[in-house]
């Protein structure tokens, strides 16, 4: 990827409505995004009948009777939202990507022919996804939340020897939101030396901040999660973005790529210019006669920087003038 790849994850902010999904799009490609990504899922594949919300999904639901599967049932898009969200993204500009949450999602995906395929957190561990994710021949996103470097180690291994090449790694903390003591930011860069591999940031931190420090530690591809309104009813909008904030990550993110430029240390076009009032020059101190000897006493080190560089000091020193000088005069 010639840039940071900027992913708005949209995910279930959507809250069911095919309408919200597609507000989502349009407020994803006013900021700038790459790509918007949902969540692809059947709930009877995906968890128990009777699987227990997490606490922050407890927190941020006000519904106590259900338990996950109900929740999760209601956010579920059939192949047809899918495909349609998919087109909508396209007219607008920006890619649509979704996280396949089980086997036969990754086969909605697959039937879709999505340009890159996300491995969520909690599928790090599941070898028969890991297995058919690579075989798709596409590249692919894995987000690390809760791994070891020793699991991050052999979901590499299995998704290689399936035949998966084009692989992005992105550290993740999957407390929603992540405390800014649990972000362990440097871990990104330990996994990237680790396995030689392009690595990025999928962020459930509050605020703009990490992302965009992440971008300055080298992340190649940031995730984001984002809603319409952080105060609806749903497990995720507590810790997303709002769309101006979405599109103020944005313009940061592209003003710290912009600023990490080549790593060639050299004067910039932009600064060449103020060289000569900056830097200094050697000048009379005293008035000089032609034929004088130049000393510490009658030179000096002055701006402008158009006359002989003062490095040349030494050289300078006990040599002869070859004109007169006023004080203050360059000498040549």
């Amino acid at each position: 990827m010639s840039h940071v790849y900027i992913i708005a994850e949209a995910g279930v902010n959507h809250n069911g409505s095919i309408e919200r999904a597609k507000e989502l799009i349009d407020k994803g490609a006013e900021a700038g995004v790459d790509a918007v990504k949902f969540q692809s899922f059947k709930a009877e594949k995906l968890l128990t009948r009777n699987a227990e919300k997490a606490s922050y999904q407890k927190a941020n639901t006000n519904n106590n009777d259900e338990n996950q599967f109900d929740m999760i049932k209601k956010l579920e898009l059939d192949y047809d939202k899918h495909e349609e969200l998919m087109n909508y993204a396209q007219e607008k500009g920006v890619t649509f990507l979704s996280s396949g949450f089980d086997l036969d999602s990754l086969d909605l995906l697959t039937d879709l022919e999505i340009d890159i395929f996300k491995v969520p957190s909690g599928e790090i561990t599941n070898l028969p996804y890991l297995r058919k994710i690579a075989k798709t021949g596409k590249p692919i996103i894995l987000s690390t939340g809760m791994a070891t470097m020793g699991e991050i180690e052999e979901s590499l291994e299995v998704l290689r020897i399936n035949g998966a090449e084009d692989i992005t790694i992105l550290h993740c903390n999957t407390e929603y939101p992540t405390p800014m003591s649990d972000v362990n930011l440097l871990a990104m860069q330990t996994i990237g030396n680790a396995f030689k591999i392009p690595v990025g940031y999928s962020d459930h931190t509050l605020g703009i901040e990490i992302p965009v420090a992440a971008v300055a530690l080298g992340a190649t591809v940031i995730e984001k999660h984002f809603t319409l309104d952080k105060t609806m009813e749903g497990p995720d909008h507590k810790a997303s973005l709002e769309p101006d904030e979405l599109k103020a990550m944005v313009t940061a993110i592209r003003n710290v790529e912009r600023a990490l430029g080549t790593g060639i240390k050299t004067p910039s076009d932009s600064e060449k210019k103020n060289k000569a009032i900056a830097r200094k020059s050697i000048v009379a101190k005293t008035t000089i006669k032609t034929g004088e000897v130049l000393t510490e006493d009658n030179i000096d080190i002055k701006r402008p920087g158009t006359g002989i560089n003062p490095m040349r000091w030494d050289q300078v020193v006990g040599s002869l003038a070859s004109k007169d000088y006023q004080i203050d005069e360059l000498i040549v």
